[in-house]
């Protein structure tokens, strides 16, 4: 094993300096193991990256080369997905079932990662097999590039906060209950950075300003984040500079990540830092402590309580929510030069989520495609032409009429250099959360009821947030304008991962006939090959 990643670092030396030219590069070994973790103070079998729970955290510069040299110790396949990197013209590295061949065990891969044109707040996870209930995930900040002007002055200091709900059973026992068609329970807890209640402590100096990097990784439900007795200034959503509002709460969707400043300006003691679950009947909750360094007095009374139910409050709170028109983003032209709201969708997709039973066994849908995973990966079926893992039109662009529902490996097709309208609608009783890979997009609009041509005279079309994971309310639509100017097979999904699990995701191929590097790069070198693909070989060098 330890051979074989020598011989792959001198491949890869040669493929980055033809492909991604004079970027600096950054190295990580990753080990991925089993190991006991008890963030519930119950006994689990967690995964593990280099023995830590949640994983190291990725820094890097926009365009830098991120090297990351995977060791699988499980006893089972294992792949690394990275939410919010958008591997430009890249997807096999995307590191989803449809995209990349699973590590097997005892094997390695090499993930080569270029933060192209990119900030902003994100964190990797394991997309294979639920082993998201067991950790292996963990937060990736991109800093602009030191001539970039940033629409707010330098930080005293940058807190990742990764939050998400949490199970006392194993992972492989809820995996168990998805694969015999059964719903898995409500999460039993919340945690921050892996812990649970007052487990972390984030000291800071009076009169100094902090950031704070907020995803939620959970798998089940929306979180509220906030701080007692301070206000939050948002700054930045998964890349995009945002209008500097000011919240005393912030909700943070499955999948989604959110920057806000905060200024230690009140009396010197401890505060808590609460995040609890949204939307539930049933309310998790969990804290942290903010201490101000000179502090001698310790957290006082009960930590803050935060909104529940209320639907309306979290929708005028998102569509608050706006891009920061002359601010900077990756490149020191404003965000609000790109003028999304002028251009006119060449057509629009309407996609509905659903929660059919097939075969007596609880399935979840999309326009009526309850997604199954291929023998191979879509996008090396796609590069090889190898017949018969999936058919483009297997899903539909519009929900069909009646309730049917069928399993298969779906992918729709779509163009390159398409600027299209997506539009999700929800008529279930729950908010869903939708993430597109290799993405961001801008948020029109979002309303209760069914969305119509007329929802158009609501849109927002000049300063729409730009984001890569987005909500639906229940009985509600979101609709978002994306154009479509990464060429590759790029996963739509739910981020309710219990749905994703069982079908509630597909794939969007955006093709084009040239095969330039200019508009895709092949499968690398290093690329594992697995199913029907198997033995097959892409690069010359």
């Amino acid at each position: 094993m330890r051979d074989s990643c020598k011989v792959s670092i001198v491949l890869l030396l040669v493929l980055i300096n033809g492909v991604f030219g004079d970027n600096p590069y950054r190295f990580f070994t990753w080990k991925i193991t089993y190991g006991d973790i008890y963030p519930l103070g119950v006994k689990q079998q967690g995964i593990l990256i280099n023995g830590q729970f949640p994983g190291p955290h990725i820094d890097a510069v926009t365009n830098d080369n991120i090297i990351i040299s995977v060791f699988n110790y499980l006893r089972e396949p294992f792949l690394i997905s990275w939410n919010g990197v958008q591997q430009r013209k890249n997807s096999y590295q995307d590191g989803v079932i449809g995209t990349t061949c699973p590590i097997p065990p005892g094997k390695n891969f090499t993930y080569i990662i270029q933060v192209k044109d990119q900030i902003g707040s994100f964190y990797y996870f394991p997309s294979l097999a639920f082993h998201k209930a067991a950790g292996a995930f963990g937060a990736i900040r991109v800093w602009s590039r030191p001539r970039i002007p940033v629409p707010f002055p330098s930080p005293d200091g940058d807190f990742w906060l990764l939050a998400g709900d949490w199970y006392k059973t194993n992972h492989y026992v809820l995996r168990r209950l998805l694969d015999a068609g059964r719903n898995i329970p409500f999460p039993d807890g919340v945690l921050i950075n892996g812990r649970g209640w007052g487990g972390n402590t984030f000291t800071v100096q009076p009169g100094k300003t902090y950031r704070f990097r907020i995803s939620n990784v959970g798998t089940a439900t929306t979180l509220n984040f906030r701080i007692q007795g301070h206000t939050m200034k948002l700054v930045e959503v998964e890349g995009s500079h945002t209008i500097q509002n000011i919240y005393t709460s912030l909700d943070v969707h499955l999948g989604q990540s959110y920057s806000v400043l905060v200024t230690a300006n009140q009396a010197p003691q401890d505060y808590y830092i609460v995040v609890s679950s949204r939307f539930t009947r049933r309310v998790l909750t969990t804290t942290s402590i903010l201490h101000y360094s000179n502090s001698r007095r310790g957290v006082s009374g009960p930590a803050p309580s935060g909104p529940t139910l209320n639907i309306a409050s979290s929708l005028f709170q998102a569509r608050t929510i706006k891009r920061n028109l002359t601010a900077s983003g990756p490149r020191p032209n404003p965000q609000g030069s790109y003028h999304y709201g002028l251009i006119k969708p060449a057509r629009t997709i309407m996609l509905a989520n659903s929660a059919p039973w097939i075969n007596g066994k609880q399935r979840y849908a999309v326009n009526g495609a309850s997604f199954v995973a291929p023998d191979t990966p879509l996008k090396l079926a796609d590069y090889f032409k190898i017949p018969g893992v999936f058919n483009l039109g297997s899903i539909p662009s519009y929900p069909p009429g009646g309730n049917g529902a069928y399993l298969t490996s779906s992918v729709m097709a779509a163009n390159f250099r398409e600027f299209i309208e997506i539009v999700f609608q929800n008529w279930e009783n729950s908010v869903q959360s939708w993430h597109i890979s290799g993405y961001s997009f801008f948020v029109v609009g979002m309303d209760g009821g069914q969305w119509t041509q007329g929802s158009r005279s609501k849109y927002n079309l000049r300063d729409a947030v730009s984001r890569s994971t987005v909500q639906v309310y229940p009985r509600a639509w979101t609709a978002i304008y994306i154009a479509l100017d990464n060429v590759g097979m790029w996963n739509i999904r739910s981020e309710s991962w219990a749905r994703q699990y069982l079908g509630q995701q597909f794939y969007l191929r955006v093709y084009t006939s040239s095969t330039s590097y200019r508009d895709e790069y092949p499968p690398p070198k290093n690329a594992l090959m697995c199913g029907r693909a198997r033995g097959r070989h892409t690069r010359p060098f």
